[in-house]
């Protein structure tokens, strides 16, 4: 397996590593009862500010991990994989690790620039799966 893909597999466990941070303080402060409803209507009680950025951060996390897989899977079945692709890979895991907390703890302006340090490594990435 080339690196490409081990980042994306380990990419996929901080998606689910980023769910069981959100869901655990959800559930706790939602409560049970609202959590397993079927959520057709608002909740009695508001998350906290932390944990509704978190909910944030996992949208952007199944957002992120779309584009990163198709450059991942494209570079790895043509065989494309090189030192650059494989570097912009883990960058763009580092970023998505950083993020996180970044967007939990409300950083400004470093969350977006974290962000775009990962975006941008995934584009390089699709950009040389055309070269």
């Amino acid at each position: 397996m080339g690196p490409e893909l081990t980042v994306l597999i380990l990419a996929a466990l901080l998606q689910v590593v980023t769910f069981a941070i959100y869901a655990i303080p959800a559930n706790l402060e939602l409560g049970m009862g609202y959590t397993l409803s079927a959520r057709d209507r608002e909740p009695t009680r508001q998350m906290s500010e932390r944990t509704a950025r978190l909910g944030r951060a996992l949208n952007n996390m199944f957002e992120a991990l779309i584009l990163f897989g198709i450059a991942a899977l494209v570079i790895q079945t043509t065989n494309q994989s090189t030192p650059d692709t494989a570097a912009l890979a883990w960058v763009s895991l580092a970023a998505r690790i950083a993020y996180i907390p970044a967007y939990a703890y409300g950083l400004c302006p470093g969350r977006s620039l974290i962000w775009a340090v990962g975006f941008g490594a995934t584009v390089l990435m699709l950009i040389a799966a055309l070269f």
